[in-house]
């Protein structure tokens, strides 16, 4: 019973430091350019490197320099963070591969000013599917 109060407390108390508002001195626009690579059909190998890539061709004037990618599986799971603190503006970065279990189900979100997700794709693992 204190487990459950102490819990309801905790995420209370989240929700509003989540609502707050932040001190940005700039006003930053949401770009959430289309990711190209890896799109459905591609099949990655664990270990090596690729290019992740989105269309950059219209950038926002504010737009954050920091930016993550990640590797989800299933659209749900914990991410793998691939990539991050790169310039959203090139339009490409270089991932490894990680090890994974194989399966056609990946997928790439691409995080700055705003987020966006890749279509499936394969991921060939050292372990086979289950």
């Amino acid at each position: 019973m204190k487990f459950t109060a102490l819990t309801a407390a905790l995420l209370g108390l989240a929700s509003l430091a989540s609502a707050a508002p932040t001190a940005t001195p700039e006003k930053r626009d949401v770009y959430s350019p289309p990711v190209l690579y890896p799109h459905a059909g591609t099949v990655w190998y664990s270990g090596q490197t690729h290019n992740v890539t989105w269309d950059n061709s219209n950038p926002p004037q504010n737009i954050s320099n920091r930016a993550i990618i990640e590797l989800r599986w299933n659209n749900q799971g914990l991410p793998i963070v691939l990539a991050h603190d790169f310039d959203l503006r090139a339009g490409r970065v270089e991932v490894q591969v990680p090890e994974v279990v194989t399966s056609d189900v990946f997928g790439i979100t691409l995080f700055g000013d705003g987020g966006n997700w890749s279509q499936n794709f394969t991921i060939i693992g050292p372990i086979g599917p289950f």
